[in-house]
């Protein structure tokens, strides 16, 4: 049994390989013997399983297959169910073995017979569940069909559909309220007075309606229109939120600036547990916000569209969200969204040690000091395609589009001086700006946290293993009244230290 068991399986069954073997040993016997039948048995024997393997190759039957998932998009660690439909498409009988192919992460691949003992009009159906811990687009499938001859010996297993993407997104972490809105307010609403206009009785008035409280009839317009008015003193507005979503690989590297970043084996995603965390705050802020009623931008670091590089957005184009439509886009466009840019990456202290021994071996070359820091901060991230740096004229001009609309939030990864100096100023874009630096690293920290406070940031160092409530929760911790007046002294014109 064990010279059985070595033998390869996709060709043919035990019983073909049975007949294989009967079929030498009866030519080995016909030559030794002079008997003619005995040639003939064993030409029989061995045509027999080859004439059954052509006809599982040749005459292979054909299937559709209809899959489903429910739902159609899930969260980590919550489980989706896989419906499967599958009917024959051609002539054929006898049971066939099938097998959804699946990634390893979802353990043993599901088996089960065609057509099923529960199969009506000819359509078998099947169900099974998954569960995923990390996010992405994995392939569900292909079903594959193991098919035999009606002898039995010879077997065929092929592929009959092309599988599915099942995506996952990533979970929402609830979040405590927060200062964070303002002078909005947490329910998302903002009372905006009706601009100015000499007849304050005629332009902050209206007709009364069905509902209106009688202690907001304002006699006087009643008056003189012949009818009830009521006075307008409120109007609501839907609020914005601005998210920058820092996904440059630069931003993630670690502190020793080598080479970094895995792709993981089943969604391929390139990826550190820096940016992981920058996810889930991204899903979980906007979920936040949006339950608030918030409209909402994402952008990346470059100002352009935050999910522009994402294999699963919905719009790679888009930038604003609003309502539970656009909230189930921002989840799509975050379940496949991946660090990118140049894999290497310097640190800012490394590269302030090579400008000095530049300078130092070329005494007629421009000391490092005295180019300043603004071109090494314009050539530093530099996107894949070579636009855009990071916090540069595009992403500036974009919040400017919405200047004092709402709050800036920036999730962010490591942060060199040069561009903490040059995304300080975009915090007089905002009505409140919020900075989440993930960082690997204690070196700069404290200099760049000081320069984005000084711009009107309220930033927040924190690492991968920090709880995301406990990051939230810190922007009410302490500071506000200084933040609050450093936002407005930026506003109102203060120079930002660059």
């Amino acid at each position: 049994m064990a010279l059985v068991d070595r033998l390869p399986k996709h060709l043919f069954t035990n019983r073909g390989w049975g007949l294989l073997a009967a079929g030498v040993v009866s030519i080995v016997c016909a030559h030794i013997m002079g008997r003619r039948d005995l040639l003939t048995l064993a030409v029989f024997l061995i045509l027999l399983p080859l004439v059954a393997l052509a006809g599982v190759r040749i005459l292979k039957p054909k299937f559709q297959v209809y899959r489903e998932f429910n739902p159609s998009t899930v969260e980590t660690a919550m489980a989706t169910t896989v419906r499967l439909a599958v009917a024959r498409t051609s002539y054929g009988t006898g049971q066939v073995v099938m097998e959804e192919q699946l990634p390893p992460r979802f353990g043993d691949p599901p088996a089960f017979r065609f057509p099923a003992r529960s199969a009506t009009g000819g359509t078998s159906r099947y169900e099974y569940h998954l569960r995923s811990g990390k996010r992405g687009q994995f392939r569900i499938g292909p079903v594959t069909a193991e098919f035999s001859d009606p002898f039995g010996l010879s077997l065929r297993r092929h592929s009959i559909d092309d599988g599915d993407l099942l995506t996952v997104t990533p979970a929402a972490v609830e979040l405590p309220a927060t200062g964070l809105a303002g002078a909005r307010g947490n329910d998302g609403v903002t009372a905006t007075r009706i601009r100015a206009n000499p007849s304050d009785d005629d332009i902050m008035t209206r007709e009364y309606r069905h509902g209106d409280p009688m202690r907001r009839v304002h006699w006087p317009a009643t008056a003189r229109h012949g009818q009830l008015m009521v006075r307008q003193e409120e109007s609501v507005t839907t609020p914005e939120a601005t998210i920058v979503l820092d996904q440059r690989l630069a931003a993630f590297a670690p502190s020793t600036g080598s080479v970094f970043g895995s792709h993981d084996e089943d969604t391929d995603l390139l990826t550190t547990p820096g940016f992981e965390w920058v996810v889930t705050a991204a899903m979980s802020i906007s979920a936040h916000l949006s339950e608030r009623n918030y409209s909402l931008r994402m952008l990346d670091a470059s100002g352009h569209p935050a999910f522009s590089h994402s294999k699963s957005a919905p719009d790679a184009t888009a930038e604003e969200f609003n309502g539970a439509g656009g909230l189930h886009a921002i989840a799509e466009g975050l379940a496949a969204i991946e660090l990118s840019g140049p894999r290497h990456h310097r640190p800012e202290h490394a590269r302030q040690d090579e400008e000095a021994s530049a300078d130092r071996r070329n005494p007629g070359r421009t000391p490092a000091a005295v180019r300043g820091p603004g071109r090494a901060a314009r050539n530093l991230d530099e996107s894949p395609e070579g636009g855009d740096s990071a916090f540069d004229d595009l992403l500036m001009d974009k919040l400017a589009a919405h200047r004092l609309r709402g709050p800036l939030l920036a999730l962010l990864g490591n942060l060199t001086v040069p561009e903490a100096k040059a995304l300080a100023p975009a915090a007089a874009y905002g009505a409140n700006a919020f900075a989440l630096l993930v960082t690997d690293s204690s070196r700069n920290n404290e200099q760049v946290l000081e320069i984005l406070r000084q711009g009107g940031w309220r930033a927040v160092a924190v690492t991968s293993r920090t709880p995301l409530a406990a990051a939230w929760a810190a922007f009410d911790e302490g500071g506000m009244v200084a933040a609050a007046a450093a936002a407005m002294d930026v506003r109102r014109g203060a120079a930002v230290p660059r």
